[in-house]
């Protein structure tokens, strides 16, 4: 059997790459496509694989230069990928991937983490929120044209899979369609370990861009004066480093062991988004540490949140401000940590649980 897997783009280390290299596990004979790849700003994981890349990949050599030229440029790139005479093809997606051309009897199967941003939900971005007049014009045009075309690429889909409950949905209303297999994304845990001894300090890692709320953690540590580190890279990354005190530290570019280490020995992993999915939590887990998340997304379906007794994975707050966060974290320094019972929840999201799912799956549909 002959499978293609299509990604949107391979310039950053996130949860949806994480998810493609545990597909690549789970079909190890498959062949990768993606608009554009450059080894040295993604999982090195993927050097071990061949990357086939659209023309898009001459403009497109990391995340800046991607959002300034996908429109027209990355989205019609997509358009000439040609994979065919495949049996099946798994896209894994939140835009473009879908876009490529696809043999007529391929079995197309579009895991999508949630619907294009800028198509269907434009005020995530704060370009957008602050745009008015002509530019406000622009951005509704696009985004009118992008809801419709990417609409109609997803018909190109026989079936149709995403990561929660609410992803689900919007997956349903987005493109029309009855029904949504949902296999959460993996957790790979023999990356991670459980420490005898924590340290002095909470965690954060996230990309540093406007929706993920860093900006909320900055704030609410300025205050309590507790030790954060935050991991991670963006575009916002100055404008955090400006309003953060002292006891806050940033880094990026951290080896795996070394992120491995900053989740074992950490007090507790901070998350402060509404994420559709959010695997770092999971990570923080797979590490025995407990979450302070705010209550909404994703971690609705992955953590257990804390109700009087030690089978917890998280605190919830439940207003996304500084606030509610302080006082989470101040509820959270009065509580005992079962690392054991955390760990083992983790488990359940562990990377051969999603293989099992995904390929019994896609063999049982063809």
């Amino acid at each position: 059997m002959e499978i293609a897997i299509v990604h949107d783009e391979l310039i950053r280390r996130g949860g949806g790459e994480q998810v493609v290299l545990t597909m690549l596990k789970a079909f190890p004979q498959a062949h990768l496509y993606t608009s554009c790849y450059n080894p040295d700003l993604t999982y090195p994981e993927f050097k071990d694989y061949h990357v086939n890349t659209s023309i898009f990949n001459v403009l497109a050599r990391n995340e800046r230069l991607l959002k300034m030229f996908f429109f027209p440029f990355g989205l019609l790139a997509m358009r000439l990928v040609k994979v065919k005479g495949y049996d099946v093809v798994i896209i894994t997606n939140t835009y473009s991937a879908k876009y490529v051309s696809i043999s007529p009897n391929s079995k197309v199967f579009i895991y999508t983490f949630t619907p294009f941003r800028l198509a269907w939900n434009p005020t995530s971005y704060a370009e957008y929120n602050k745009s008015t007049g002509a530019r406000r014009v622009i951005y509704n045009w696009v985004t009118a044209f992008l809801r419709r075309f990417d609409a109609r690429e997803a018909k190109k889909g026989n079936y149709f899979l995403g990561m929660t409950q609410e992803t689900a949905e919007r997956i349903r209303k987005a493109y029309n369609v009855n029904y949504v297999k949902i296999i959460p994304p993996a957790v790979k845990c023999a990356n991670f370990y459980v420490s005898n001894k924590t340290s002095d300090y909470y965690l954060l890692i996230s990309r540093l861009e406007f929706y993920k709320k860093v900006d909320l953690a900055i704030e609410a540590f300025n205050e309590l004066g507790s030790k954060l580190i935050v991991v991670g890279n963006g575009s916002k990354k100055e404008y955090l480093k400006g309003i953060a005190k002292p006891n806050i530290e940033f880094k990026s570019g951290l080896s795996k062991e070394e992120i491995a280490d900053l989740y074992a020995n950490c007090r507790a992993f901070i998350f402060p988004q509404h994420e559709d999915y959010g695997i770092t939590p999971l990570e923080a887990n797979a590490s025995g540490r407990p979450v302070i998340a705010y209550g909404q997304g994703g971690v609705l379906e992955t953590m257990i949140p804390f109700n009087g007794n030690s089978n917890y994975t998280s605190v919830f707050f439940q207003e996304q401000t500084a606030k509610s966060l302080i006082e989470a974290v101040r509820k959270f320094e009065t509580l005992k940590v079962d690392s054991t019972f955390i760990r083992k929840h983790a488990e359940k999201f562990d990377e051969p649980v999603f293989i099992k799912e995904i390929v019994d799956y896609v063999n049982s549909s063809i």
